[in-house]
């Protein structure tokens, strides 16, 4: 069987999995059935957790050219200031998705990922050994691939969803929106940002060096067709009923439509199948709340697959990509839901949005809501845990951490690079580690200086970067029993008893 796992759709679920699974040399093919990647999206920006996750397998070295960082956050369109976290994390990064797309498939490609594009698969048998699919390729000819699983990557209209037959509940709210992409004029720069007014919102965002994105968006209205292409009159008239400006919107690069709709999936496991990304949710889009719930789909599935077909994965590690992404999915669902509700009807709502703008005041509510706008905020369960209570850390996934090692200044996001998971041992070589050389290949040890911004003395991170263990003292209990939980059992423990405790290296 030479395809290990088969993907449908090269969004970004589809290409950041593609990346996970490549980084673990797992063979992957991608299958999507636009004949080239797209050149319009509706994203504008990426918030701190995409950032961080795609800092950590080096995508963002060469997305920075593509964009730029700003320093603000929004709930609700209400002003954040992320600089006020007493934590060390990314800021917002303003970036068009189809670049986003191009840097993802680029590293993907780069990695061996087989990318087919014009290709749909059309259906789906799963067994105990793997999955069978019908492919349609460009000339519309048929053809089986055999794989040893499938995740459905293929968006809110997702074909591997419905032949799952996954039910997928949740609302369809009126919503009147266009989106936009037209040259720079000196005319829109004082509407640059994200504004809400009585009718509505209205945003314009600068998408390259002359481009800017117009947004509308109005809440409790829908269009009088909205299967129909929107003109440039529309804008038009739609900014003019929102803002109160006539604005020349004439001559757009491109025109579409946007849509206030919730779902979420019911299960994202079948079997070998799995749901990724908007084919197990969609909500309004809202501070990169979409996007960053998606890539960390494909994040947390990358590394529990590769270890699957590598025959490493203890029992049950497929079920928590489940068990730990469908609470956040139903979480980032709600979210959106109390923030759409914060933003109509205007003349009813508006006394609550200058409550919640006073409350923002404070450092605590401020720092709430830009871990919960951008994503931080995310916990995994701890589980069941051996010795007692876990770790306040457990996880949880910190940011890009500078460490001092052995071998100079290096960031959290740099040791997890390879996607393997890193034992670190802040204790000034007091942690014992003992028993980690079983786990050679699949887990780093580094040494570091103890760090003021990690409240531990040693973390076990999982290879998504999340804390797996932690601890506050000179004690690694606990160490070994998260070790076989996430990665399985040793290999042969007393195959490298003569190396020397602590080292940094490969373990």
């Amino acid at each position: 069987m030479n395809t290990q796992v088969a993907i449908a759709g090269a969004g970004p679920a589809g290409l950041m999995l593609a990346c996970e699974l490549r980084t673990a040399g797992v063979p992957t093919v991608v299958f999507d059935p636009l004949p080239e990647p797209r050149r319009t999206a509706p994203g504008v920006a990426i918030n701190p957790t995409v950032v961080e996750l795609l800092g950590q397998r080096g995508v963002m070295e060469a997305l920075r050219a593509d964009g730029m960082e700003f320093r603000q956050a929004f709930f609700a369109h209400l002003a954040l200031d992320p600089g006020k976290l007493p934590e060390e994390r990314a800021y917002n990064f303003a970036v068009p998705q189809q670049q986003v797309e191009r840097r993802l498939e680029e590293h993907a490609a780069k990695l061996g990922a087989d990318i087919r594009r014009g290709y749909r698969i059309t259906d789906l048998e799963q067994d105990e050994e793997g999955v069978t699919l019908t492919v349609a390729g460009p000339d519309g000819a048929r053809h089986t691939e055999r794989c040893g699983y499938l995740a459905g990557c293929d968006g809110a209209g997702s074909t591997v969803r419905e032949l799952l037959d996954v039910g997928f509940t949740g609302q369809d709210s009126p919503f009147y929106g266009i989106i936009a992409d037209l040259d720079m004029t000196e005319e829109l720069f004082p509407h640059l940002g994200a504004r809400q007014y009585d009718e509505g919102l209205f945003t314009v965002t600068p998408t390259g060096p002359t481009t800017l994105r117009v947004l509308t968006g109005e809440l409790g209205r829908t269009p009088p067709d909205p299967e129909a292409e929107p003109s440039p009159a529309e804008l038009r008239e739609r900014a003019r009923h929102i803002t109160g400006a006539d604005l020349a919107l004439e001559s757009p690069h491109w025109l579409g439509r946007w849509f206030h709709v919730t779902r979420l999936a019911d299960r994202y496991r079948v079997g070998r199948v799995f749901l990724v990304g908007e084919a197990a949710h969609v909500h309004f889009p809202l501070g990169g709340q979409a996007l960053s719930t998606t890539v960390e789909d494909a994040v947390n599935l990358g590394w529990k697959l590769a270890a699957a077909v590598h025959g490493r994965a203890p029992e049950g590690l497929l079920d928590t990509y489940h068990a730990e992404r469908h609470p956040v999915g139903a979480r980032a669902c709600r979210t959106t839901l109390a923030q759409t509700a914060l933003m109509h009807p205007m003349d009813r709502i508006a006394p609550v949005r200058e409550l919640l703008a006073e409350l923002i005041g404070y450092d605590d509510v401020n720092a709430h809501l830009v871990r919960l706008a951008g994503a931080l905020d995310v916990t995994y369960p701890a589980g069941s845990e051996e010795g007692g209570t876990a770790h306040p850390l457990t996880g949880r996934r910190p940011g890009d951490v500078p460490l001092e090692t052995s071998e100079g200044a290096r960031g959290l996001a740099e040791l997890l690079r390879p996607g393997r998971g890193v034992v670190v041992d802040l204790s000034g070589g007091l942690l014992g580690l003992r028993g980690t050389e079983g786990w050679r290949g699949r887990v780093d040890v580094v040494m570091a200086e103890p760090s003021a911004h990690i409240a531990a003395t040693g973390l076990l991170l999982r290879p998504d970067g999340r804390v797996a263990w932690a601890t506050d003292d000179s004690d690694d209990e606990g160490l070994r029993a998260a070790l076989e939980r996430w990665f399985g059992q040793p290999a042969d423990p007393a195959r490298d008893a003569g190396r020397s405790k602590g080292g940094e290296g490969r373990v």
